[in-house]
């Protein structure tokens, strides 16, 4: 017999991972050929941050770092650099998750919005540090400011359509710990 709370943990780890290679997928597809479009939104990192938020223990590290390194691969950027800010900044939500729990969506969106921020100006001053060339800011910042207003529109979908919901006070898991 089956663990329902195993079950459910496994399938929400198989859910990220599928919606992460459809987005890549969806990445890779050649539909913005001209020159000087704009960026889109980086769903999966607003898709990690939310889940981490929420259910840290559907998402382990080593989890994001595969999904992120695959995406650092595919998408040709220095291998392991993004990905290393996007654990850390999981790994600050996730030490933060009792205290993370009391806020409202508009305060946790301000300290999402701080840290893609933030991990933003990270990013690119390993680049300016080592002279590697890069877009220009105005293109990157506009690359956060469509994720920041992504990130409750994802966290409203996978609060709908997947349950992943921050848990209650005293909520526990199937084996007896808090959440």
């Amino acid at each position: 017999m089956v663990d329902p709370h195993n079950r459910d943990l496994w399938l929400h780890r198989s859910l990220f991972v599928g919606f992460a290679l459809v987005l890549f997928f969806l990445r890779m597809l050649p539909m913005g050929t001209t020159a000087g479009s704009w960026p889109g939104p980086d769903l999966i990192l607003c898709l990690t941050l939310a889940w981490v938020q929420r259910r840290p223990d559907y998402l382990p590290v080593w989890l994001i770092v595969g999904v992120v390194l695959t995406e650092d691969f595919l998408l040709m950027r220095p291998p392991g650099l993004w990905t290393a800010l996007v654990v850390l900044a999981a790994e600050f939500l996730r030490g933060r998750a009792a205290l993370m729990r009391e806020l409202s969506i508009g305060m946790e969106w301000l300290v999402i919005a701080g840290l893609m921020t933030l991990m933003l100006l990270a990013y690119r001053m390993v680049f300016a540090v080592t002279f590697v060339p890069q877009p220009g800011f105005g293109y990157a910042m506009i690359q956060v400011l469509g994720s920041i207003v992504c990130y409750p529109l994802v966290v409203g979908a996978s609060r709908l359509l997947l349950g992943v919901h921050k848990p209650a006070m005293g909520e526990i898991d199937a084996r007896g710990r808090r959440l």
